[in-house]
């Protein structure tokens, strides 16, 4: 009996030790980060592409920056990579980078996006 309870503490602390050093370890931690310049302009666009882009395989977060038109995301670059998120992005009907919007999935945009011309790239002025 007196080796128990000395025995229960060092389990109980070797088990703790254990998680707290396996929580921190999840892949190799390592995220990738990514600024999409897009022509988004309105709420609807931001909606749009963070509830959209969110389930790309190996994405963490999305935030869109309307005043900067740009997209942020926060990816595992061993699930994902720029060129494929770029075009995720287009997939939806909006200007990624270079990439024009997909003409189709333009046309099933909010009313308010098509008639701003957020999947086109902005005029030069």
């Amino acid at each position: 009996m007196k080796y128990l309870i000395p025995f229960l503490f060092l389990f109980a602390n070797l088990t703790a030790a254990a998680q707290e050093t396996n929580a921190g370890h999840k892949g190799d931690g390592k995220i990738a980060h990514l600024d999409i310049h897009t022509s988004t302009v309105c709420d609807m666009c931001e909606k749009t592409i963070e509830e959209n882009l969110i389930y790309e395989k190996g994405v963490k977060k999305v935030n869109v920056d309307l005043a900067k038109s740009e997209i942020h995301v926060e990816y595992d670059p061993k699930k994902n990579t720029p060129e494929a998120l770029r075009t995720a992005v287009s997939k939806l009907g909006y200007m990624a980078d270079e990439i024009p919007g997909d003409e189709a999935a333009f046309k099933k945009l909010p009313l308010c996006c098509q008639k701003e011309g957020c999947g086109k790239p902005a005029a030069k002025p």
